[in-house]
């Protein structure tokens, strides 16, 4: 197939959003895949089991020939149709199946055969992951890390979110980091978290940028994990310490975690299932700490959390939350923060208010 182009220039793809056509199965797909990429499969899950099959008790050819059955008519016809539409509609995109091998191969000709050269990506999925996995403790490596830390509710995120040299590690991870982090929508899958953390690394690296700010996490922010060279990075490096008065924190929590979050619900759901779904996160987050905070002191917050959950639906103010988010925060989270701070000895470059320390970022140029 002299026609059939191969693209191998795996930067430039990831850096340039090129329109990515995944023709994996759905499975497949769900488990990793990259930033914008669209599924949309030469074969289903269920084809792609029964092709498996008969390739381990008969062999390739036997396989490629159910395969083709399988794929066949009006169902062929409407994975071709659907090809040449993402093609027509992304002329500058690339496709890959898992190993650049058969699968993308048959797209490839089919495509052709339709009217359409499309490139495919040499290697597939495998090597894209590889390249990205590579880049990660690559750039895990070279790149200066200053970790923002401070007690919860001190703005760190909102230092972040100042900055132009910085990656938003709670932002690739669709979670703010605590117990109560959570969004309403769910979160990428791990390998789809490490992708998009490449990406960003390298986006970074191609704007010559060698020094990266990112806010202080432990390895898990909510269910994905921060990969291994990188968190070994951030625990060495220096970071810059935000101090807020117990007050401003409370209040910053409010605002993130009860109004916003609401709000949140609010745009996806009907006012009831909203209310429902907000009460329900607040009240599992805290009970997700029971053994921790002990049943006494559990039980005492989780009044405190549903007398403030009852005068909110009434009156939708929020200011009644305060009750049990300041003892919250004085009672676990200061003390786990202090605890964890004189765990890592590693330079203090600056302390102050979060204006103070946004200040002296961008003055050092980030």
């Amino acid at each position: 197939m002299q026609h059939a182009e191969q693209r191998s220039d795996l930067l430039n793809i990831f850096l340039s959003n090129t329109p990515l056509l995944d023709v994996r199965a759905p499975v497949e797909f769900a488990q990793g895949s990259f930033p914008g990429a669209v599924n949309l499969p030469l074969m289903n899950n269920e084809e792609r089991h029964e092709v498996g099959i008969r390739y381990k008790e008969a062999g390739q050819q036997s396989a490629i020939e159910l395969g083709h059955s399988l794929v066949a008519g009006e169902i062929k016809d409407r994975r071709i149709q659907s090809w040449v539409d993402f093609a027509n509609a992304h002329p500058d995109g690339v496709l890959y199946c898992f190993r650049g091998g058969l699968r993308s191969r048959i797209t490839q000709q089919w495509l052709h055969e339709a009217g359409v050269d499309y490139p495919r990506i040499t290697g597939g999925y495998k090597a894209m992951r590889r390249f990205l996995i590579d880049a990660t403790e690559r750039l895990s490596q070279q790149t200066r890390f200053v970790i923002v830390g401070g007690m919860t509710g001190s703005g760190k995120t909102d230092v972040i979110a100042a900055l132009t040299r910085t990656i938003d590690l709670e932002g690739l991870a669709h979670h703010r980091g605590s117990s109560f982090g959570g969004h309403p929508d769910h979160q990428p899958s791990q390998i789809d978290f490490e992708n998009a953390l490449a990406i960003a690394l390298l986006r970074q690296e191609s704007h010559h940028a060698q020094s990266l700010v990112l806010e202080d996490e432990s390895q898990l922010i909510g269910r994905c994990a921060i990969p291994d060279p990188l968190l070994h990075k951030m625990h060495q490096s220096p970071r810059v310490w935000v101090v807020e008065p117990l007050e401003i924190r409370v209040q910053r929590i409010e605002r993130d975690y009860i109004r916003r979050l609401l709000t949140e619900y609010e745009e996806r759901h009907t006012p009831d299932v909203a209310w429902e779904k907000f009460a329900t996160h607040l009240t599992r987050s805290l009970f997700n700490l029971r053994k921790r905070l002990g049943m006494q002191r559990y039980a005492e917050l989780n009044t405190a959390l549903q007398a403030a959950l009852s005068q909110q639906f009434k009156d939708r103010q929020s200011d009644a939350h305060a009750s049990w988010i300041r003892p919250l925060i004085t009672d676990y989270y200061d003390p786990m923060y202090a605890y964890q701070r004189t765990q890592r000895a590693v330079p203090t470059l600056f302390e102050g208010s979060c204006q103070e320390v946004t200040a002296y970022l961008q003055s050092q140029g980030y």
